[in-house]
């Protein structure tokens, strides 16, 4: 019981009152009568000076107390206890690790020392009741539902943190006895339900960056196929300080644990679709419950996952979203948490869960905004290139020369390859004046004994090269009916475009993997997603690089060698030009190709494509048929030109408004 009623001045102590729920909980006492005195070591000083500003606090009402959680009594001199002994109401003890991943001594050393040294300096300090702040974690994975009036029959707390919130509190229930005490268990801490303020990514935060990906290649329409899980207690941090303040100043309440829970929590499934509306990405509109893979005995399932493969597929694909393997334990979370005593105890205060729909868009809003990891990466160029060697075929027009501007400008050593010496000599020039390091190499990469010479002496004068851009190529606009005693064109593209860029890649790839280090990046077209008829030779031979690629990613993905293949739609070059049609239709320019040149640099994906290229490929596969009556329209729309027919001097035929309407909707097929 208190000696004195609320209302009256009160004196507070808080531990971790830097930290997230400690702040909230810090303002929300100041909004009482009385002096926060509040815990930080000697070199967070400043920290807590920035925090009272930016949190606008009295700062005469709150006063550090310097200490350290590992210290007995918590290092806080014997003078200053005997300053406060007898003048602190409230003793709120928050610090601690959170963080499931964290290592097992720092959450000993945190969690439980630093709780024993808490109730060791309460004592000295005689408050009149020490409110410990624990976790749902201190339940462990129990199955079933866990009451407030239970603790010893936690089950499986293996995890270190399960382990360090039980003990924890297993201090204050034993050695806490010359000063009454509460504790309260929070569930999974979100972030405030009024502003979304977080201060780190956890529980459900891990899942976003999936979620922005999925945004990022499907419209929010696309239905998924995912999981149902177990049920996630979520609480924003705004309901457990509030709650905590409330309940704290409650008589009659001592020796009493407090759930923080949401009575009624969803389950994984839904807890995601909830942020994926959020988002604004697809949602999983099917979900499957993982216990229906039970049947499957424990030794197999084991024996499977620890397969090196699936190893090293899971550890890849966890890393790549920012997803702790610990976190995938608990999907199937068992327990269910009865909070009525909490309720009994807010009951009138107005104080409760809020439903996450009603908030959950502050979250994902407050998360894109401050932080999406996406947001603390160097994204810039020079950050990927500088230093590096970079070979760039094609380099001395076109989108080679626009690549080779920004990737020189960003510091990357640039070597430009092109046939055409003059030509070739003029670009490194200009490009040099710009003030890139930039080199050219004249070579005819049609000519095996000319690829094989230009390797030999980009090795001997640079030791290689970090990317390769094989950019350089030939396009051949004829349809096949045209093409029957002319196949030298399938030759020719398929020397240039193909066996070349073969050539180059197998001379540079030994020295990319002594290094274990490399970028492979193929300029591909989106002719060989859409099968664009007349463009036999040219899509035949950029195919044939494509799943060369898609071959060697497989066998060099461990030696952190990555194959990019951009299936660049069309662009306004000098390729085109002899197809008058083009001057009518939507193109890329070289420097918006050369972006995504750029955007295959910093991200190494597989491949690069656009939309309309990718749901050509998906529509081809799954309505084989009636892709080929629109494609096989676009190819009666579109005729031969009189060059491809053989007709010397002969002028192309304006374009219709169908012909211009067709390609406007198939923006960037070539026709």
């Amino acid at each position: 019981m208190f000696g004195k009623q609320e209302g009256t001045t009160m004196n507070y102590f808080v531990t971790g009152a830097t930290g997230f729920i400690g702040r909230f909980l810090v303002s929300n006492l100041l909004r009482r009568k009385g002096t926060v005195y509040v815990l930080v070591r000697k070199d967070s000083q400043k920290k807590l000076a920035a925090l009272i500003d930016r949190m606008g606090w009295d700062p005469k009402r709150v006063v550090a107390v310097t200490g350290d959680l590992a210290r007995p009594k918590l290092g806080v001199p014997a003078t200053r206890i005997k300053q406060l002994s007898g003048k602190i109401d409230h003793f709120f003890h928050l610090a601690a690790i959170y963080d499931l991943s964290a290592d097992a001594a720092s959450q000993m050393v945190a969690n439980v020392e630093g709780t024993r040294h808490a109730v060791q300096l309460a004592e000295a300090l005689k408050v009149r009741c020490f409110h410990h702040t624990s976790s749902i974690a201190a339940a462990g994975l129990y199955k079933g539902t866990f009451r407030e009036d239970m603790f010893e029959q936690a089950e499986d707390l293996d995890n270190p943190y399960f382990a360090t919130k039980h003990e924890s509190e297993k201090v204050v229930r034993e050695e806490c006895t010359r000063v009454p005490w509460r504790v309260y268990r929070p569930g999974i801490v979100v972030g405030h339900s009024k502003t979304g303020e977080i201060d780190k990514i956890d529980g459900p935060y891990y899942f976003f960056t999936l979620l922005k990906k999925l945004r990022e290649v499907l419209p929010p329409w696309v239905p998924l196929l995912g999981i149902e899980g177990g049920r996630i207690n979520l609480v924003p941090v705004d309901f457990v300080a509030d709650a905590m303040d409330h309940i704290a100043h409650q008589p009659g309440l001592d020796g009493g644990c407090f759930h923080l829970t949401d009575p009624e929590p969803k389950r994984v499934g839904e807890v995601l679709n909830i942020f994926a509306r959020a988002g604004h990405a697809p949602q999983m509109s099917m979900r499957l419950d993982a216990r229906m893979f039970a049947f499957v005995p424990l030794p197999v399932r084991m024996a499977l996952t620890s397969l090196p493969p699936i190893r090293r597929f899971t550890s890849g694909v966890l890393k790549d979203l920012g997803i702790p393997p610990e976190v995938l334990k608990l999907v199937n979370y068992p327990t269910r948490f009865d909070c009525r005593e909490a309720e009994r105890a807010l009951k009138g205060s107005g104080i409760a869960v809020p439903p996450l729909e009603s908030y959950a868009w502050r979250l994902w809003d407050y998360w894109e905004r401050h932080l999406d990891p996406a947001l603390f990466q160097d994204r810039s160029l020079r950050s990927r290139v500088e230093g590096k060697v970079v070979l760039i075929t094609g380099g001395s027009d076109g989108i080679g020369y626009a690549a080779a501007e920004k990737i020189a400008a960003a510091g990357a050593r640039t070597i430009i390859v092109a046939r055409t010496e003059e030509k070739l000599l003029a670009a490194r020039d200009t490009l040099r004046k710009l003030g890139g390091e930039v080199h050219a190499y004249q070579a005819d990469l049609s000519d095996m004994a000319s690829c094989d010479a230009l390797v030999r002496k980009v090795i001997e004068d640079h030791g290689g090269v970090d990317i390769l851009i094989n950019n350089a190529g030939r396009s051949i606009r004829r349809s096949i009916a045209l093409s029957y005693e002319r196949f030298h064109d399938f030759e020719r593209t398929m020397q240039l475009n193909y066996f070349g860029a073969l050539r180059l890649i197998l001379g540079f790839l030994p020295h990319m993997s002594q290094r274990r280090r490399g970028h492979i990046i193929n300029i591909s077209s989106i002719g060989v997603l859409a099968n664009s008829p007349r463009f036999s030779a040219y899509v035949a031979s950029k195919a044939a690089l494509d799943a060369f690629s898609r071959c060697a990613q497989a066998e060099f993905s461990a030696e952190n060698i990555a194959f990019t293949t951009i299936n660049m739609p069309l662009v306004r070059t000098k390729m085109i030009s002899p197809t008058k049609i083009y001057e009518h239709v939507p193109t890329l320019t070289p420097d918006e190709a050369a972006d995504l040149i750029v955007q295959a640099i910093l991200d190494r994906p597989s491949r690069i494509a656009t939309r309309l290229g990718i749901f050509a490929a998906v529509l081809n596969a799954v309505l084989p048929k009636a892709y080929e009556i629109i494609m096989n329209t676009a190819f009666t729309l579109f005729p031969d030109s009189p060059a491809a027919r053989g007709e010397k001097g002969g002028e192309a035929p304006q374009a219709s408004t169908e012909q211009i309407a067709f390609a406007s909707l198939m923006r960037g097929v070539h026709w």
